[in-house]
């Protein structure tokens, strides 16, 4: 709004318009969302390198991992270990997109957290406190991505 000066009350610091140079609203919490989205590629670029890893391990050596007793989703080792090291591919590529502000790498990250979130329930029984971790890591991931805005990279 402009007075008869011409001067605009809406700039002023601490207006509910307040605007900041990156055109979010004063106080809306976008750095804190354009953060959480910037920590949501780092940790999808980890867990991938860190499934990637799993998947080797499992590749490599049968006897790494160990079931505790008959489980529905039983696959051997070296089925676990292709399945995580195709997926920790897939998850780090997504954070590398992410981190470059690509427009894919949203919808496909939260498509790639949502999977592995459900991969990670499933190899519960293998290691349970990284399955756990794994799946925390994934639902952040996820409520990141989604809250952020894809025409600012903000709320």
């Amino acid at each position: 709004m402009s007075d008869s000066a011409g001067h605009r009350h809406d700039t002023a610091p601490g207006h509910p318009r307040a605007r900041h140079q990156g055109g979010a609203p004063a106080g809306s919490g976008a750095a804190w969302a354009s953060a959480g989205t910037m920590f949501a590629g780092v940790l999808l670029l980890v867990q991938g390198v860190l499934g990637m890893l799993q998947g080797i391990v499992g590749i490599a050596e049968d006897d790494v991992y160990g079931v505790l007793g008959n489980y529905v989703f039983k696959f051997n080792t070296t089925a676990w270990g292709w399945i995580h090291l195709v997926l920790g591919l897939l998850l780090a590529l997504i954070g590398w997109g992410i981190l470059r502000g690509a427009s894919w790498a949203r919808a496909s990250g939260v498509a790639l957290a949502s999977l592995a979130v459900i991969v990670n329930f499933v190899w519960l029984p293998y290691q349970p406190v990284w399955g756990f971790i794994s799946i925390a890591i994934g639902v952040f991931v996820i409520w990141a991505l989604c809250t952020a805005d894809p025409t600012t990279g903000t709320r």
